[in-house]
This record gives C-alpha cells, sequence and structure tokens, in this order.
C-alpha cells in the first residue's frame, strides 16, 4: 500500500500559481528606438504583425516543464513509502532464574531414573529442568550455580537449547563443596538490574543447609521482594541429615514466603518431576505480541525523475540555441 510520511507538503503545491498572482511580474529596462509607423515599416517590408499577447510552443514547453519540475519536488519532499504487510513478532515477558546448588550432597545417590536406576540428586535435576525449561518456550531462562561461591553459569537467553546444554554439563563440586545460597540470590538479584521484563521469577534448588553465605537467605529474599522478584524454593534430600547436609527448611519457606514464592519439598525423582509441573501451572509462559509494518522509502523515484527531466530540458535549450545562430548568421 502507497502512502506518504509527509502528506502535508501537499499544501505547497499552489505556490507557483499564488506567487505568480500576488508578486509583480520580472521587468527590465532596454535601450529601444520607439517608431510610431513601426506598422507600417514592417507592411513594406513584408514581415507579419502580431497583436495581443500569444503564447509560442517553446514558452509552453517550458512552463509545463517547470510544473512537472514542482510536482515531483514536492512528491519527494512528501516521502511516499510502500507499505508492507504487518509482520508479528513474539518478545518474552518474563525472566526466569534457575538456582542450582552444585554442593558435595549433591552427588548422593538417593533418587530414581525412569528406568528404576539409582542416580545422584544432581543427575535426577537435570533430568527434570530438561523436560521444565521444553515447556518454557517464550521465556528468558538464565542459570546460576553455587557452592562455595555462586557462578553465573548461562546469563539471561532466549536460547533454551543453549541452556539446556549448559545444564547437562553441569558437575558436582564445580563451585566448590559447601552452599551459599544467600550469596546465590544476592547473584540472582544483580543479574536481574538490566531487566525490562514485567515478571522475574528465581526457583532455587539446594540440598544443604547455608552456612557460609555473606548475606543470609531471608535478608536476600528481602531485597529481592523489593525489587519485585518472586522465589520458589525447592529442598532436594533427606530432611533428617544433619551437619553441612542439614536441610534448613524453615529458612527455605521464609524465603519463598517473603517474596510471595513457594516452599516444595522433593524426596525422590517423581515428586521433583510433579514440583516443576505444579510450578509450570503457576509460572504459566508469558509472551507480548510485538507488531510492525515494514515501510520502503520511494522518495528517491521522484527526486530522481526530477534531475533526469531537469537534465533533459537544459539538454533541449543547449541544442536549440546553436541552431538559432546558425540561422541568423545565414543572410
Amino acid at each position: 500500500m502507497l502512502s506518504f510520511a509527509s502528506p502535508w507538503f501537499a499544501l505547497l503545491l499552489p505556490a507557483p500559481l499564488l506567487a505568480y498572482w500576488l508578486l509583480p511580474a520580472y521587468q527590465r529596462r532596454r535601450a529601444a528606438i520607439r517608431v510610431p509607423f513601426f506598422a507600417d515599416l514592417a507592411r513594406l517590408s513584408g514581415a507579419e504583425v502580431r497583436e495581443g499577447v500569444s503564447i509560442s510552443r517553446r514558452s509552453l514547453f517550458r512552463l509545463l516543464t517547470l510544473l512537472a519540475c514542482w510536482i515531483l519536488t514536492i512528491a519527494a519532499l512528501a516521502r511516499p513509502q510502500w507499505i508492507l504487510p504487518p509482520i508479528h513478532q513474539d518478545r518474552p515477558a518474563r525472566d526466569l532464574l534457575l538456582l542450582v546448588d552444585l554442593s558435595g550432597s549433591m552427588d548422593t545417590a538417593d533418587f530414581t531414573d525412569p528406568f528404576g536406576n539409582k542416580v545422584s540428586r544432581l543427575a535426577a535435576v537435570k533430568q527434570v529442568l530438561e523436560d521444565f525449561l521444553a515447556r518454557r518456550q517464550g521465556d528468558r531462562v538464565g542459570v546460576v550455580v553455587f557452592g562455595n561461591s555462586p557462578f553465573v553459569l548461562v546469563p539471561f537467553t532466549a536460547d533454551l537449547g543453549l541452556a539446556r546444554q549448559l545444564l547437562g554439563e553441569m558437575q558436582v563440586g564445580m563451585a566448590g563443596p559447601r552452599t551459599v545460597l544467600g550469596d546465590a540470590i544476592g547473584l540472582g538479584i544483580n543479574q536481574f538490574a538490566a531487566s525490562a521484563a514485567p515478571a522475574k521469577t528465581i526457583i532455587a534448588l539446594t540440598d544443604g543447609n547455608d552456612t557460609a553465605s555473606l548475606v543470609p537467605p531471608v535478608e536476600a529474599a528481602r531485597v529481592a521482594k523489593d525489587k519485585g522478584i518472586v522465589i520458589h524454593t525447592v529442598a532436594i534430600g533427606d530432611p533428617g541429615a544433619t551437619g553441612e547436609e542439614k536441610l534448613d527448611e524453615g529458612a527455605l519457606k521464609q524465603v519463598a514466603e517473603t517474596t510471595g514464592g513457594g516452599f516444595y519439598r522433593a524426596l525422590d525423582r517423581e515428586q521433583l518431576a510433579q514440583i516443576y509441573a505444579q510450578l509450570d501451572r503457576i509460572e504459566t509462559r508469558k509472551v507480548e505480541t510485538v507488531s510492525f509494518q515494514p515501510r520502503i522509502e520511494l522518495f528517491w523515484m521522484p527526486l530522481a525523475a526530477l534531475v533526469l527531466l531537469s537534465m533533459l530540458a537544459q539538454a533541449m535549450r543547449l541544442v536549440r540555441r546553436p541552431r538559432r545562430r546558425v540561422a541568423e548568421a545565414v543572410p
């Protein structure tokens, strides 16, 4: 569809006519001999005397050329555009961050895979996260792993294939043997600093007790709430464990309640899968549809026609003048 970006330039179309009406005619003084009997002399010499005003073909051609040039100028200024059909694009409206505990206790083989084999807690988490991420099309996903310190494994990305690949390469102990959930939440909050998504969610998975964080998990959760971030906590493993592997379920519940999230306990792979199915229903996929119409600029067409017409008119004037001079030189 043809459209004009600046159609108001069309108001300038009658400008030459207004100038013709309102401005005085151009006059030039030249020395001349005034003869009262000029008509008689012309008649005796055989020349034809025309009375009144007439428009020659030459002046008519010049007038039409100037008129066409003015119309093409206005057309170029109005910026004609060809509007293409609208394009619809889905844009992620949620940023989802996974906090995964890689402490030494995640190597405990107390989970069962779909084939009945005993696998480590981390292996079970990988399998369930693989299915969970497969259903998150439309979200941006990031991953933070933590042990002695938290590290960003996957910055926020809409490439869920890349996130799933890097999650599959996680290994127990790669971030240290201890558990710093509070620092991991703090790093996760920093990851949301540049996020413009209206919905921000953290899912934290841990099987240990936070004993080394500089910021307690509950304090970090309060900061997350102020930033509009919802945290869901998932406790993995045996709640009866002691020492470093002991689960501090009270702290995990408080973290979730502070931000308006939920606390979940997973004692085996089946429960873990159910938790993620429930989270998938709670954290429904959010997508913003953005529509725009591409436009192709066409102003160069009347501009090119204007240049060519001007050059052609000037060339015709240059061709006619030598012929006239030759004709005048012949006696």
